[in-house]
């Protein structure tokens, strides 16, 4: 059956994105974006979708969450075996989106990415609840698997293993990636479509240059 969503439309009002208030520093506003995200009770404020590049130059995109950001990047935390892993380890490009629909806000990221170093990829890992650990070693994430029942006998098989274990030991394979942005632009809904958009552009010098985008 096919969907019409033609009409479905929202005249957005909620607040204003100007050069006179917005930082110069791009984290700086992310950060404060963020935290009014996260405290806006919406379940996943971190819930990012990635794109990266397959081996036939076509982009493939999914949900991550991040992690950590700052001033060194924008981290997420995945399989290097994965399929995304894999592509990554090609072209180390990637764009990435997070979309608040309730503040009718939206970042947009566009950068390359490196692996985050192993004692950060660690410390991480033994934070995570013992059953997302478990997790990381049962699933061979994006590879083809039997049937439902592959999964929950490996994941007996670890527990059983590491069940005096407070902490399971990090595969070598699971670790976080860092998004060195170039670009970062943060886009504000507003009415009749007239949105604003602030993108950062880092320049040759390493410093950040702020332009505005037509909607």
């Amino acid at each position: 059956m096919a969907i019409d969503a033609g009409d479905l439309r929202v005249d957005y009002q909620l607040d204003e994105l100007l050069e006179s208030t917005a930082p110069a520093d791009p984290f700086a506003l992310f950060s404060e974006w963020f935290k009014v995200a996260k405290d806006s009770g919406s379940p996943e404020p971190n819930a990012m979708v990635i794109a990266t590049v397959t081996e036939s130059g076509t982009p493939a995109a999914r949900v991550v969450l991040l992690k950590q950001a700052s001033s060194e990047g924008f981290v997420f935390y995945t399989n290097y075996e994965s399929r995304k892993g894999r592509e990554l380890s090609r072209k180390p490009a990637i764009a990435a989106v997070l979309n608040w629909l309730e503040l009718q806000r939206q970042v947009r990221i566009e950068g390359t990415v490196e692996r985050a170093a192993p004692e950060v990829s660690t410390n991480y890992f033994h934070s995570r609840p013992k059953k997302s650990q478990i997790g990381a070693w049962v699933s061979p994430q994006s590879e083809e698997i039997p049937d439902r029942n592959f999964l929950e006998t490996r994941q007996q098989e670890v527990e059983q293993q590491y069940a005096d274990a407070e902490e399971l030991p990090r595969p070598e394979y699971w670790g976080g990636y860092v998004i060195k942005p170039s670009l970062i632009e943060f886009w504000q809904g507003r009415s009749s479509r007239l949105h604003d958009r602030l993108a950062y552009r880092k320049t040759e010098k390493g410093d950040w240059e702020m332009v505005r985008l037509a909607p």
